[in-house]
């Protein structure tokens, strides 16, 4: 089953310096309806203008991913780390016992960027934030796991503190692929549009797959794809 969340569907935000649309309940936008999907608890499709950005804050036993679409984004926090991630890069950041970080634009253009939280699945863990640059090259056959759990075997992606794995792609037009489910997944198109089995996904669209061991992903126009698997909860 293949539920379609259409981006003119999401909550969201006009801050001024920031345009947040919410695909769960967030901040003042609350939907009873839509507060997690698994142990995922928040995706928030953001657009950053230049030089802002959000000033040092808490958080705690929550991994956050943030996938970066357009431009950058410079993250800081109290364990010493800072670092710049690009449009195409993923960086995760493990709350664990508790961290206060910055997130921000410095650049001299708007940065879109996924911010994704989910649940750990072990609590109060050594804080820990780490980023990686991945190839942007088309993909043809599979989409690449970005972020996996600490026991999936994939050695380039990203960990967290969940049984979950994020993959994406960059598909040309006409390209089509078959993902295998392992429990449900939710997927999120970053630009152009693709069907997923017969349900189109144009940019900012989400959609919850459940039921189901495996999609086809076919591109309509070149596309970008970002499909999480997660675990029940």
């Amino acid at each position: 089953m293949i539920n379609k969340i259409s981006y003119n569907q999401l909550g969201g935000a006009d801050h001024g310096w920031l345009q947040a649309k919410h695909h769960f309940s967030f901040a003042s936008y609350h939907n009873p309806e839509r507060i997690h999907f698994g142990p995922m608890r928040v995706i928030n499709d953001d657009i950053i203008a230049p030089h802002k950005g959000f000033a040092p804050h808490p958080h705690d036993n929550m991994e956050i991913i943030t996938y970066v679409r357009k431009g950058a984004i410079t993250h800081k926090d109290d364990m010493g780390n800072e670092g710049r991630t690009e449009a195409g890069d993923v960086q995760v950041m493990s709350a664990g016992s508790g961290v206060v970080h910055s997130e921000f634009n410095l650049e001299n253009e708007e940065t879109n960027l996924y911010q994704i939280w989910m649940f750990p699945n072990k609590k109060n863990v050594q804080p820990r934030w780490e980023a990686k640059q991945f190839p942007k090259e088309p993909v043809t056959d599979q989409l690449k796991p970005l972020v996996t759990g600490f026991d999936h075997p994939n050695q380039d992606s990203l960990k967290i503190y969940q049984d979950a794995v994020i993959y994406a792609g960059r598909i040309d037009k006409g390209i089509k692929l078959k993902q295998p489910i392992k429990t449900q997944a939710y997927a999120l198109c970053s630009y152009g549009s693709f069907l997923i089995d017969d349900v189109q996904l144009n940019k900012g669209d989400g959609a919850e797959i459940t039921n189901t061991k495996k999609v086809v992903i076919s591109a309509k126009e070149d596309c970008e794809i970002l499909l999480i698997d997660l675990p029940k909860f």
